[in-house]
C-alpha cells in the first residue's frame, strides 16, 4: 500500500487544490485530511458522512461546586489563572496540569478524560474519505492526525486498495511529524517567494529526518520566475525530484467555491494540463 503525503511550509500554497484535483484522477483510493487543526478538504469533497466518532485525549479538571469549601487552594496553586473567584475553571485557559486536583484538600475537583474533537468516515464522489475537526482551543492534534492516518490505512485495506491521499498539514510541528511517519512519499508545494523557499527548505529537512521521499512542485510559478528558478536549483542541489510548475490561474479559487475540483470546473486549461503533467510524474515515481 502506498501513502502520498501533500505538505508545505506554509499554509495557502494550494496543496488541498491540488490533491482534490489528483482525487479526480487516481483510481481505487482512499482520501485523508490530516490537516485537522484546519481542515478544508470537504468543502470540495462535499462529503456524506457514514461514520462519526468522538476524539478524547488528555484531561480537563472540573470543580464539584457542591463539594467546594472556596477555600481558595487551587487557585493559589494554578499557574495559568484558570479558576475565577467563583470557583469555576475555564476549560480553554486550564492546561490540564492537575496539579488543583492532586493539592485540593476536599478532593472536590474531577479530573476527566477531554473529549477535543471528532472524527469521520465518509462518503464522497471520488471514494471514500477519512477527516477530522479538533475542537477550538484543543491541543493533541498530532494524536488526531496519527488517528485519521491509521483509519485511512484500515479502510484501504478492508477494500483492497493500494493508495492512500492524504491533505497534510503545514509547517514543520507535530502534526507534520505525525503525518511523515510510515509515508511511502511526500509532495512538498511551495510558493515563489522569499518565505515560501525558507518554508520549503526547513520541510525538506524534516522529510529528510524520517527518511521520506521527497518531491516538489511550485504552484503560481510565473508570478516571480526568478524565484521559481531559485526553488528549483536548490531542489536539484538536494537531490529532490521536481515534479514540475503550476501557473496561476484564478479557476482555482473559482473552483473551490463551487465545492469543484479545477476539472470539474474547468476540463482545459494551462494550470489543469500542468496538474495532469504532475499527477502522471507522481504516478511513474511512486508506481501506483
Amino acid at each position: 500500500m502506498k501513502e502520498l503525503i501533500i505538505i508545505s511550509g506554509k499554509g495557502g500554497t494550494g496543496k488541498t487544490s491540488l490533491i482534490a484535483a489528483f482525487a479526480s484522477l487516481a483510481q481505487d483510493k482512499v482520501l485523508c485530511d490530516a490537516d485537522v487543526d484546519a481542515a478544508d478538504l470537504h468543502l470540495i469533497m462535499n462529503p456524506v458522512i457514514r461514520e462519526h466518532h468522538d476524539f478524547q485525549s488528555g484531561h480537563k479538571a472540573v470543580i464539584r461546586q457542591e463539594d467546594c469549601t472556596q477555600c481558595g487552594t487551587c487557585r493559589e496553586m494554578c499557574r495559568w489563572e484558570a479558576i475565577s473567584d467563583e470557583f469555576e475553571i475555564d476549560p480553554i485557559v486550564c492546561e490540564s496540569c492537575g496539579v488543583c486536583v492532586y493539592f485540593c484538600p476536599e478532593k472536590a475537583i474531577d479530573f476527566p478524560e477531554n473529549t477535543c474533537g471528532e472524527w469521520f468516515v465518509s462518503d464522497t464522489r471520488f471514494g471514500s474519505m477519512v477527516h477530522a475537526r479538533l475542537g477550538v482551543a484543543e491541543e493533541n492534534s498530532g494524536k488526531l492526525v496519527t488517528l485519521v492516518r491509521q483509519e485511512a490505512r484500515k479502510l484501504a485495506e478492508n477494500r483492497g486498495l493500494d493508495l492512500i491521499l492524504t491533505d497534510g498539514p503545514p509547517g514543520v510541528g507535530c502534526p507534520v511529524i505525525a503525518a511523515l511517519g510510515g509515508a511511502s512519499a511526500v509532495l512538498i508545494v511551495t510558493e515563489p517567494t522569499v518565505s515560501g523557499k525558507h518554508d520549503m527548505e526547513r520541510v525538506i529537512q524534516l522529510a529528510a529526518h524520517f527518511k521520506v521521499p521527497a518531491m516538489v512542485c511550485v504552484n503560481k510559478s510565473d508570478l516571480n520566475t526568478d524565484m521559481t528558478q531559485e526553488i528549483e536549483k536548490f531542489a536539484q542541489e538536494k537531490n529532490l525530484t521536481l515534479l514540475g510548475r503550476v501557473p496561476f490561474d484564478p479557476i482555482f479559487t473559482k473552483s473551490m467555491v463551487l465545492g469543484q475540483t479545477v476539472f470539474e470546473y474547468n476540463t482545459d486549461s494551462e494550470a489543469g494540463e500542468a496538474v495532469k503533467e504532475i499527477w502522471r510524474k507522481l504516478s511513474e515515481k511512486i508506481g501506483f
